[in-house]
């Protein structure tokens, strides 16, 4: 987060009159999107959440940055349920406490709050949160990553979660952000990666200023950084940091932003890390419980100009069906999104400068990002959550705002997308001061729906209405040797002589978790010709003819069985 050196450049592209951006929308008279809409069905959803960054006047750094929310069946259901992630006053304020929020579904269309009921009335200024099944009891446990010290939640399979974070060893007592479960040395059992931010305190704050005079939100280059942290699961409930022995440690990272990728397609699951105003980082995965940073000679580390940029929220896919997971990036404002294509040879070229990607996304701060089918056309689209940081922006940068609409950038394939935020409503697309996003099919008709956190502000739940008619299937892994949710599984489809990919993934985006189970949109295709299925453990199933529209579980030992 960059407010001065932005400043400056922006105001260079402004005198120089070039890389205007193009508006949401723009370029739909020469192509016509999907049919489509994002409805707002928050409050008729059940769903009341306010976030509370506890701002007084102060401008304390954390208060800008927001929390996020997860996707995720917390009760074994079938439907998705939904957490968002909240911070709370700071102490001696003599204020209620605010705490996170729990949201049961109940049949589709209404939730519920279960939180004091489910154990997770738990005061903490939170940050992110990642759901995972840490001990392999068929029941999705909760990590919440928080300013001075995270907490570890294990799902007791009754609805309640029980705080194991003392016992587990994973508190993690720094600035933690975005998480991420992954089994990174394949041992069938989960571990646990959490980016930190920077060393920051209320004793240790610094004043800061755009105006010269009032107090603005410091740039995270005014605070030192601070290691992430890798946790092994021992498979007792217990985690050992390593990461210093897996070669992960950094106290210059400043990590906003994490992602699980196998870039190089050699089955280890590699690491993807979006640092703030420091080189991001991409740690290839060795295979022998240790990592090798990649990230400067792969071609991710700095924008085109060699320049450590602003980056927040991060996913990975394959949004060209070339069958590597390529990158995108939110980054800060005037420096637009990147869009790491992978080469497939250990390099990625940024395809954002040259295309409406980079174009839309200049002015805007990007938090949450990621990949998803919303039109279940079988191409990867992107939907970009933004906001500023600095709510007085406006009075030094005259075209930059503190609320900002969103990106839904549409994949009309061979590389190309046009932003259609304008055409999902007016509700969808109002501005707003947007921080995590995922995404999940909560009503279980097929398509994927977004959940979206603001900043001090209400959570939206937008409910997808695509008319289109296109065809899909789900599936949701079970592992048996490999982790029981079947992370890092790799599925391929093969529709019309053309194949898709996607991984099972926890993290991604910004501070928030999407849903586990995978969806492929088939376009008119009443069928998959072949799924092919690729598991930690080694295995590989493949079943062919496979009907749409359906709701599957891909079992490692039984196969697969209809939901």
């Amino acid at each position: 987060m960059r407010l001065g050196r932005t400043l400056i450049v922006f105001l260079c592209l402004g005198g120089a009159m070039v890389c205007l951006p193009r508006l949401p929308g723009a370029g739909l008279a020469q192509k016509s999107g999907p049919s489509f809409r994002f409805v707002d069905v928050t409050r008729a959803a059940g769903i009341q959440f306010v976030h509370n960054s506890g701002a007084a006047g102060k401008k304390y750094l954390p208060e800008t940055m927001g929390s996020g929310g997860a996707f995720f069946d917390f009760n074994g259901d079938g439907y998705q349920d939904i957490l968002l992630v909240n911070s709370t006053h700071w102490p001696g304020s003599g204020k209620t406490p605010s705490y996170m929020t729990l949201y049961k579904n109940s049949g589709g269309k209404r939730f519920v709050d279960v939180t004091r009921a489910a154990g997770l009335a738990v005061e903490l200024y939170g940050m992110g949160v990642a759901a995972g099944d840490f001990d392999n009891d068929g029941k999705s446990d909760v990590y919440v990553s928080a300013l001075n010290g995270g907490k570890l939640f294990r799902n007791n399979g009754n609805e309640t979660f029980t705080d194991v974070t003392d016992r587990s060893g994973v508190g993690n007592s720094d600035f933690g952000t975005s998480a991420a479960w992954f089994d990174y040395d394949k041992d069938g059992w989960l571990d646990l990666y959490v980016a930190n931010y920077v060393v920051w305190s209320r004793e240790k704050d610094i004043f800061c200023t755009l105006d010269g005079t009032n107090k603005s939100y410091c740039t995270p280059e005014s605070y030192p950084g601070v290691s992430s942290r890798l946790y092994r699961n021992e498979r007792n409930g217990t985690f050992s940091d390593v990461t210093r022995k897996a070669g992960l440690y950094d106290a210059a990272s400043k990590g906003l932003g994490v992602c699980v990728l196998d870039f190089n397609r050699d089955g280890w699951p590699d690491l993807f890390v979006a640092n703030d105003t420091q080189p991001n980082k991409l740690y290839q995965n060795n295979g022998n419980g240790a990592f090798t940073e990649k990230g400067i000679a792969a071609g991710v580390a700095f924008s085109e100009d060699g320049v450590a940029r602003g980056a927040m929220g991060v996913d990975a896919g394959d949004y060209d069906g070339s069958g590597n997971f390529s990158l995108v990036i939110g980054n800060f404002s005037n420096e637009m999104l990147a869009l790491y294509h992978n080469e497939g040879n250990g390099l990625f070229i940024d395809e954002a400068p040259t295309s409406t990607v980079g174009q839309a996304s200049l002015l805007t701060l990007a938090f949450g990002a990621f990949f998803f089918d919303f039109d279940l056309d079988g191409w990867q689209d992107i939907y970009v959550a933004n906001g500023h940081v600095e709510n007085d922006i406006n009075k030094v940068q005259k075209r930059v705002t503190y609320a900002q609409p969103p990106h839904l950038f549409w994949n009309r394939t061979r590389k190309q997308f046009t932003d259609v935020a304008l055409q999902a409503g007016a509700e969808f697309a109002r501005p707003k001061v947007a921080r995590g996003a995922a995404y999940g099919d909560f009503d279980r008709d097929g398509d994927l729906d977004l959940l979206v956190t603001t900043n001090n502000g209400p959570a939206y739940l937008f409910e997808n209405q695509s008319a289109g008619g296109s065809h899909w299937i789900s599936l949701q892994t079970r592992g048996a040797r490999s982790n029981r949710d079947g992370i890092g599984t790799l599925v391929k489809t093969l529709v019309g002589g053309r194949m898709q990919q996607q991984m099972v993934h926890s993290g991604s985006s910004y501070c928030s978790q999407s849903q586990l189970p995978l969806v492929f949109g088939l376009g008119s295709a009443p069928k998959i010709e072949r799924l092919e299925v690729y598991w930690p453990s080694g295995k590989k199933q493949e079943f062919k003819d496979v009907a749409a529209d359906k709701f599957y579980v891909v079992d490692e030992d039984k196969g697969l069985v209809g939901k």
